[in-house]
């Protein structure tokens, strides 16, 4: 999961895990063993909306 723009989003948590050295995205690799905080998903996923609507 790509967020374009990811640097620019708090993550407490430390979700993502990918794209961690570029200028603005960011990416969580999953793969099908894997376990994810739902709730701070979700806090990222909106924060992300929120970001992309405030443009």
């Amino acid at each position: 999961l790509t967020f374009a723009k990811g640097a620019s989003l708090e993550d407490p948590v430390g979700l993502f895990n990918a794209s961690l050295d570029a200028g603005t995205r960011r990416a969580i690799d999953l793969h099908e063993a894997d376990t994810i905080d739902d709730d701070a998903f979700k806090a990222l996923v909106r924060g992300a909306a929120s970001l992309n609507a405030s443009a």
